[in-house]
């Protein structure tokens, strides 16, 4: 088993701020409830998941690529997660997939089908099944 760790820390009342970390110390930065509803400064939730899912379901796609014999020059992954605040209970309501890739001798067809596998296989994909929705554009260069 591999564990990995992320903290956070909020000071004050829900008008403060906070800071998350990550377990290697790569990622230090600040976030508010100003980040995550009205566009300032900062991270916010969503932001973070959107960057881990599109991690994690772009090093899937590559091992599925790699593991049939390809050999992907790039693949760019945007994994836009929407929330709807709500009135007192905001709820994450659809992520959407973008994905592109430069593969030499792979077909669209099968660029589609490694990358619906993808999307229903990463861990993170796996672990974000409850979203409502989950759609996905995938294409090569």
């Amino acid at each position: 088993m591999i564990n990995q760790r992320g903290t956070a820390v909020w000071n004050g009342d829900i008008k403060g701020s906070g800071e998350i970390t990550t377990q290697s110390g790569t990622v230090q930065v600040p976030y508010s409830v100003g980040a995550r509803f009205e566009g300032q400064k900062g991270t916010n939730p969503e932001e973070l998941i959107g960057a881990a899912h599109a991690s994690c379901y772009t090093m899937y796609l590559v091992s599925l690529l790699t593991r049939e014999g390809y050999s992907p020059t790039q693949v760019r992954t945007e994994s836009k997660v929407t929330l709807d605040p709500g009135n007192m209970s905001p709820k994450v309501v659809k992520i959407a997939v973008t994905t592109s890739g430069q593969v030499p001798n792979l077909s669209a067809e099968d660029f589609q089908r490694y990358a619906e596998d993808a999307k229903q296989n990463c861990p993170i994909s796996q672990l974000l099944s409850a979203v409502p929705e989950m759609t996905l554009e995938a294409k090569l260069k």
